[in-house]
């Protein structure tokens, strides 16, 4: 399926991790308007919050962001994910919504309830495949759970 607004969240993504914080920043809230609006749906809603947290300077921020995308998952079926790309499934998106949220506690100090995501996250994570995606996520979950441990509240490296 043809999707103009996953294909305009890539390019935005990419431009995010090229360096252009402020114009990916700008142009993913301007979708988020749009699918606001009506233009787009919940798979929508979800992946601009996911990619717009990653953009955020500030973790409150940051964490709004990842709270909004994971209230519209809930909304995302496996079909309307499989539109965008065959091999994807809902549940196979929590392992990183969950992680996400367990950083963002972490980070702003709030030790239980990074706790709490972070565990469901591990509970998710058998939804992750033996792939590039699924090693990534699995990475994170490391440096995630480290930082936990640790009780640190600094970003995590690199």
């Amino acid at each position: 399926m043809e999707d103009d607004v996953m294909a305009r969240v890539t390019a935005a993504v990419q431009r995010g991790q090229a360096g252009e914080r402020a114009s990916a920043r700008a142009e993913l809230a301007a979708m988020w308007a749009e699918v606001e609006r009506g233009e787009g749906d919940d798979f929508h809603r979800c992946v601009i919050a996911h990619f717009m947290a990653d953009l955020q300077d500030n973790p409150q921020d940051e964490l709004r962001w990842d709270e909004r995308a994971l209230a519209a998952v809930d909304g995302v079926t496996d079909e309307r994910a499989q539109e965008f790309h065959e091999s994807l499934r809902v549940r196979g998106f929590m392992p990183s919504l969950y992680l996400s949220l367990a950083d963002d506690h972490r980070r702003l100090g709030d030790a239980d309830r990074a706790r709490e995501y972070f565990g469901k996250a591990q509970a998710t994570a058998d939804a992750l495949g033996d792939d590039a995606y699924g090693e990534l996520v699995r990475g994170i979950a490391d440096k995630v759970g480290r930082a936990l441990a640790e009780g640190s509240t600094e970003p995590l490296p690199g």
